[in-house]
């Protein structure tokens, strides 16, 4: 289960949580769309621990080392390869050895990336760039995976392919928490969907039989009523 409630924060006058509050259950996705400053990003450092809230709480069940980060920077370094990259955060997420080479062997067959294992990350096209901050971020296997803004400098095929990726992992039973000002890039992999501007969530409901056009409709309809 990951729980928000009531989560504030701000950076001097300009607030970027409002009272933030919703849960998810395993299974679930949860799409949040909103224009660049509306605090979605803040939102998902909250969930994963990089940021207090100055109010309000967050709990992911099994903590920190339940979550798996991607973000708009890989954190990996461009001078190991691939494979270093892997086991060299696989220690970092408490793995033995052993644990962490087959750990890192599974995430980058499933990904399609285990004949690029050997290569500098410096030589990564952004797509496959992308697919090895998603290799890093299933090594410790997480329960919740917190994504912002996942498709930017993706070209169409990278980006297919990666929604394609997240709906497996949705299939596979894990929470997700995805941040984007895309509607129709997010809406497909959604079961709930939030609008969120100026800090607070201005909707927040199951995503139902809504098609992505119905729902970048409403989306565009909240965003200017104020």
């Amino acid at each position: 289960m990951l729980l928000a409630e009531g989560l504030h924060h701000a950076f001097g006058r300009v607030v970027a949580l409002d009272g933030v509050s919703f849960s998810l259950a395993p299974g679930q996705t949860l799409a949040i769309f909103g224009p660049n400053g509306a605090g979605k990003t803040t939102l998902l450092k909250v969930l994963a621990g990089l940021i207090n809230p100055q109010a309000g709480s967050a709990r992911v069940d099994g903590g920190r080392r339940a979550i798996g980060w991607i973000g708009h920077q890989s954190h990996l370094y461009g001078h190991l390869t691939v494979r270093e990259n892997l086991l060299f955060w696989g220690s970092l997420y408490g793995l033995s050895a052993a644990r962490r080479a087959a750990r890192a062997a599974e995430v980058l067959a499933r990904l399609d990336m285990s004949d690029r294992a050997g290569e500098p990350v410096w030589s990564l096209s952004r797509g496959l760039l992308q697919r090895a901050a998603i290799a890093k971020a299933l090594l410790h296997d997480p329960a919740v995976l917190l994504l912002d803004e996942p498709f930017t400098g993706l070209d169409l095929a990278a980006a297919g392919q990666l929604r394609v990726l997240l709906g497996e992992l949705h299939d596979g039973g894990r929470m997700m928490v995805l941040a984007t000002h895309n509607v129709d890039e997010g809406a497909e992999l959604a079961t709930d969907v939030a609008f969120q501007r100026r800090g607070r969530f201005v909707h927040f409901a199951p995503r139902g039989t809504r098609s992505a056009a119905e729902i970048a409709a409403a989306y565009r309809r909240a965003m200017a009523d104020g």
